[in-house]
């Protein structure tokens, strides 16, 4: 056997170690290839993202610059007039056009109530009869006191008669003493007595005959009262004074009236209803009798209901400045109640038109109200006007605009004097 020498031994000891643990030591070379590619990348990453980012750039701000040289465009409008026809539109209050109470003109109870509220009745229907026994006993009294006062009078009558007769005995007598005074048969004395009877007895007569034209006038007397007392007993049986709807009851069966202070019903004619509205001042010389009118309730979407103006007060209330006007509206179907709440809308010709703006062209300043007008060279211009009504999205311009001029709606910033705007149809 050979022997192994010590160095040979520790050779192959360093050999048979892990691959692992042998150690790599680059070059200088190696090193500057490395940071010269990753420089490279790096140069390659910093020109793609920066030229495209230099090129946004450059379009954002040619764009700013344009759109700071380009002038600013502006919808714009022309002032145009209204139509013919002016529309108005008020609240208004529904009442029945004859509305009454019905009261008691005879004292008593209640006996029997033949109507409630709500019902429908014609006139002259009976609506309750009222007992009244002290009526009867005064109507009875009344007939009484007629066929005295009767009585009376034929017993003036008789003593009318029987007073004629000794009148025309007296002429006789007188006529006869007369004739012999002249013949001296009998004293003048006696003709004197007979002639003075005679004068008494046409006296007593014409007495007899005022007492007469008293007793008839009597007579007169106790059967007005007692026709007065008959018509208050027609009046125990109430009857509804025209054809209409109880809208109130105030009685019932069994209760104590009073003549003339009992309420007993309300009853409305509801055919026919009138509506009262306020007219303002600005609108009151277009109202007119006979002008047609419309009405709308809230509860009855959808359906008009057309009535004509009846009357007008003709005069302003000094504090409210608004002239009273009564409308009539046909109610055949009932479909309208006394006390609704109604818009009435009033429609009359106009022979010169106002001019016509949206309500947010308005500017309103301090120093008066203005809209923002484009000139012929395309340059604003700030002019000052008068406003009328007021209809909500427009208004109605008095003075201060022509026809057919330009104006800017909502303005804005643009409500510049001289500012030079690009106009939009």
């Amino acid at each position: 056997m050979q022997s192994i020498e010590p160095n040979e031994r520790e050779s192959d000891e360093i050999n048979l170690a892990p691959p692992s643990l042998n150690r790599w030591h680059p070059s200088s070379h190696t090193i500057w290839a490395i940071a010269l590619g990753i420089a490279v990348l790096l140069v390659i990453l910093f020109l793609g993202g920066y030229i495209p980012l230099k090129k946004r750039t450059a379009l954002v701000a040619g764009e700013a610059l344009e759109q700071e040289q380009a002038l600013p465009r502006v919808k714009v409008v022309r002032v145009a007039r209204s139509s013919q026809t002016s529309q108005m539109e008020l609240p208004g209050n529904i009442q029945a056009v004859t509305e009454a109470p019905i009261l008691a003109r005879a004292d008593g109870y209640i006996k029997r109530r033949m109507a409630d509220i709500g019902d429908r009745v014609q006139a002259g229907q009976p609506v309750v009869e009222i007992e009244a026994p002290e009526l009867d006993q005064q109507v009875s009294q009344a007939k009484a006191a007629v066929a005295q006062a009767r009585a009376a009078l034929e017993g003036a009558l008789a003593n009318l008669e029987q007073g004629k007769a000794n009148m025309e005995l007296a002429r006789v007598s007188a006529q006869r003493y007369a004739s012999l005074v002249t013949q001296g048969a009998v004293s003048r004395q006696e003709n004197d007595v007979y002639q003075a009877q005679y004068q008494a007895q046409i006296a007593s007569t014409r007495a007899l005959e005022k007492a007469i034209a008293a007793q008839q006038s009597n007579v007169a007397a106790a059967q007005a009262n007692l026709s007065r007392l008959e018509s208050m007993s027609g009046y125990r049986v109430v009857k509804a004074p025209f054809a209409g709807v109880i809208t109130l009851r105030n009685v019932d069966v069994g209760a104590l009236v009073s003549a003339g202070s009992t309420l007993l019903f309300r009853i409305a004619q509801m055919d026919t209803l009138r509506t009262y509205v306020n007219v303002p001042q600005s609108n009151a010389s277009f109202i007119r009798q006979g002008q047609t009118a419309s009405l709308r309730v809230s509860n009855l979407p959808g359906r008009v209901f057309t009535g004509a103006v009846a009357r007008t007060a003709d005069s302003l209330d000094p504090n409210s400045r608004t002239m009273l006007v009564e409308v009539h509206v046909s109610n055949r179907d009932g479909a309208l109640l006394p006390g609704m709440y109604a818009q009435v809308s009033f429609s009359s010709p106009r022979s010169n038109p106002p001019l016509l703006l949206p309500s947010d062209a308005l500017i309103v300043r301090p120093g008066g109200t203005e809209v923002a007008i484009l000139r012929a060279d395309h340059t604003v211009h700030l002019q000052k006007i008068e406003i009328g009504r007021d209809y909500g999205d427009r208004m109605e311009i008095v003075s201060g605009l022509r026809e057919g001029e330009t104006v800017i709606p909502s303005p804005g910033d643009l409500a510049r004097e001289g500012l030079k705007v690009d106009p939009v149809q």
